[in-house]
């Protein structure tokens, strides 16, 4: 992608850098001129994807899967840092097999997409609240759209089943990227914050944790390298949302051909339930509850 504004100047944090969408995303900013925080849970990892970046890069450790470690990243950048243009909120997991919970107990899906990053947010909204025109990127997934949450059961403690965490995981991330665009906007806050979503990009599907079952298993991870697009592709999306001077918080951008799975970025739609005001208000007071974060309002 060649047609970025200039990004010299701007403090950029993306998370889970070091591979995939983010990978790709990091090395977009940092060639046009941002100084990038690849904010990853391997630093080792995180040392090799800075290599073949090249540009003002930095590693930092974030492990948003432990709500400390979270706390710990946030006090160190913000020290370093008077102030943060860009955060985009890109890590994630994809699990199959049993339930997984996190450092804190929560489930692993919900835990680590949506949660960490809840708590990341807000820890560092003062210092994008010092940027003149700071952004915040939730990375969202067509997923969301057939995903339902349930509030008497936020961590699927019955009846789990991976993909259906999955999906939730992913619309608890949009109903809250929505709500803070709400948020701000009610107290006058420059910050815009702004969804996209990859389609159905190749690190999606992830195929290596399908390769190990068998036969089938294999099957399905060739046909996700038929059906989806290069991981180049999918990360356009939250590119655009970082970086387009006309895009305001509130929008949410996608892929728009064969039902947003693939092809040029533009405007994507949100589900009834993500779109939900009183979803948004609910969900916002269980994520202050299990991790403690409360926003500070801004400017």
């Amino acid at each position: 992608m060649t047609d970025l504004p200039d990004q010299r100047g701007r403090i950029a944090v993306v998370t889970g850098a070091n591979s995939g969408l983010g990978l790709v995303t990091a090395t977009v900013l940092a060639r046009h001129g941002a100084h990038v925080i690849l904010a990853v849970r391997d630093t080792a990892a995180g040392a090799q994807a800075a290599h073949r970046i090249g540009g003002h890069v930095e590693v930092r450790r974030l492990d948003l899967a432990d709500l400390d470690a979270v706390r710990t990243f946030a006090a160190a950048l913000t020290a370093d840092h008077p102030a943060i243009d860009l955060l985009i909120n890109n890590a994630g997991v994809v699990l199959l097999g049993p339930r997984r919970t996190t450092a804190d107990g929560f489930e692993l899906h919900l835990g680590t997409n949506m949660l960490g990053h809840y708590a990341l947010t807000g820890l560092l909204l003062p210092h994008l609240a010092k940027a003149p025109a700071a952004r915040v990127v939730h990375l969202s997934s067509i997923t969301h759209k057939n995903a339902h949450l349930d509030f008497g059961d936020l961590m699927m403690e019955h009846g789990y089943r991976a993909a259906t965490a999955y999906g939730r995981s992913k619309l608890a991330t949009t109903v809250l990227g929505v709500e803070l665009d709400r948020r701000l906007r009610a107290t006058g806050s420059p910050i815009a914050s702004v969804l996209a979503h990859p389609g159905l990009s190749r690190t999606n599907l992830t195929p290596r944790a399908w390769e190990h079952r068998g036969r089938a298993g294999r099957l399905i991870a060739r046909l996700g390298l038929l059906v989806t697009q290069p991981t180049e592709q999918g990360a356009l999306p939250q590119l655009r949302a970082a970086t387009d001077p006309g895009v305001r918080g509130g929008r949410f951008l996608g892929p728009g051909r064969l039902w947003e799975t693939r092809g040029p970025v533009t405007d994507a739609r949100l589900s009834r339930e993500a779109a939900d005001p009183a979803v948004g208000r609910r969900l916002w007071t269980a994520a202050e509850n299990l991790t403690g974060v409360r926003y500070p309002a801004t400017p």
